[in-house]
């Protein structure tokens, strides 16, 4: 195990607020993260998450350094500052890459060249191309690529990863997926960039359960379809508000996906989130369900402006007090980028390049951290996913293999065989 990493987070909005910056600063205690820096476009998205109260009193004392500098409210939006940042940085650190899913190949592919290991939001890339390409950058490096598919890491998720594959569950025959994020979001910088030209909620944040279903059953996806409802943001820009995926699996299964910026802000807890799994064998049939919304706790506040009944998930990311100073993270989502942080120290630490490329193949291969590799079958998902809303929900085929890629499904074909 190397020393710890200096890290520089891309992005300075909501998931650098909620979830990235507090688990770095916590892995900083420890000495796995060094100096933290963090690069926005607008000066004031800085200033915003220096000021942020819940993590001044988790982290006392804890700083990152800004790009650009908050105090500099003159300045103009610089979309290419991270640049800088990264040509600032020693080699073989880590870039996070927290920026709308667009910008996620420019902004890794840069973070690549600068010989950076890259640790990056979900999905990856919106084309398997772009996905393929940060693959390749980063085995020619040596570096290491994590994709932050967090739900990989709940522990609900490890056991029936192994239930399942060990077949006391059956053969996976249909499923059921929600996630439906607040409906303020709207409001929120979304305005900027969840556009129909960039994006949309199954590409956003459905992908989360496609990697889940494969990353449980270890079946690779075929067949895509996408349906999405425009609808008008605040600003004017169109936008799809909502979707409604459909998944087909090499086995014969399906995958329903329903994703949209629409949950109510006066419903309680901050989402509507889970999966349900049915599957079968010979004489019965098996389940997996998971609600990701009621996880078993509740409170009702007092003098708050917000809802005042909340579903509180304890599992994915929570700040609480700790025999140190402070508060410390816990849940899936803190372990999540624990992991992928542990993953870049032991890539460093390998004695040679050899040695070093045995242990990224290694991490590909046990599938248990998101990697380029090991998810480059969510990013076909995503791209005939996008191919498909664009198109009014038309039926996107999958190739895998040596050639992998999408295409229009012939209404002449025979469906794929079962095995």
């Amino acid at each position: 195990m190397s020393s710890g990493v200096d890290a520089l987070i891309i992005g300075g909005g909501m998931i650098t607020a909620d979830q990235v910056l507090p688990s770095l600063y916590h892995l900083q205690r420890s000495g796995a993260i060094g100096r933290i820096s963090v690069c926005s476009r607008r000066a004031s998205t800085l200033q915003k998450l220096a000021e942020n109260t819940v993590i001044k009193a988790g982290f006392p004392g804890a700083a990152f350094t800004p790009w650009p500098d908050p105090r500099r409210q003159d300045l103009e939006p610089q979309p290419q500052l991270y640049r800088s940042a990264l040509a600032a940085m020693k080699p073989r650190q880590l870039a996070v890459v927290a920026v709308p899913d667009h910008l996620h190949h420019e902004v890794a592919m840069a973070a690549l060249r600068s010989d950076q290991h890259v640790l990056c939001v979900k999905p990856l890339a919106l084309k398997h191309c772009h996905a393929s390409e940060i693959a390749r950058e980063a085995r020619e490096r040596g570096l290491f690529v994590g994709v932050e598919y967090h739900k990989r890491f709940d522990r609900r998720s490890l056991v029936a990863r192994e239930a399942y594959q060990a077949g006391r569950f059956g053969r996976f025959v249909m499923a059921e997926a929600r996630l439906l994020e607040p409906y303020h979001y709207r409001s929120s910088g979304f305005q900027r960039w969840f556009t129909t030209d960039r994006t949309d909620p199954f590409a956003y944040i459905g992908c989360h359960y496609v990697d889940l279903v494969r990353f449980i059953t270890g079946l690779l996806p075929v067949e895509v379809s996408v349906v999405g409802i425009r609808g008008k943001l605040p600003n004017g820009n169109e936008s799809f508000l909502w979707s409604h995926g459909r998944v087909w699996w090499e086995n014969g299964a399906l995958l329903s996906v329903v994703n949209g910026l629409g949950y109510p802000d006066k419903a309680a807890g901050s989402n509507d989130q889970g999966l349900t799994m049915y599957c079968e064998s010979a004489g019965c049939a098996g389940m997996i369900r998971h609600d990701d919304h009621d996880r078993g706790v509740s409170h009702a506040y007092v003098g708050t402006g917000e809802t005042a009944f909340r579903y509180v998930s304890p599992d994915y990311f929570q700040l609480v007090p700790w025999e140190g100073e402070g508060l410390r993270p816990v849940g899936y989502g803190f372990d999540s980028i624990h992991a992928l942080v542990r993953a870049v120290l032991d890539v460093e630490g390998a004695p040679g390049s050899d040695e070093r490329a045995r242990r990224l193949e290694a991490l590909d291969r046990t599938g248990i951290i998101a990697t380029a590799a090991n998810t480059a079958a969510i990013d076909l998902v995503v791209e005939a996913g996008r191919a498909s809303i664009l198109a009014g929900g038309a039926r996107m085929r999958i190739r895998h293999g040596a050639d992998p890629g999408v295409e229009l499904r012939k209404m002449e074909e025979t469906e794929w065989p079962r095995t």
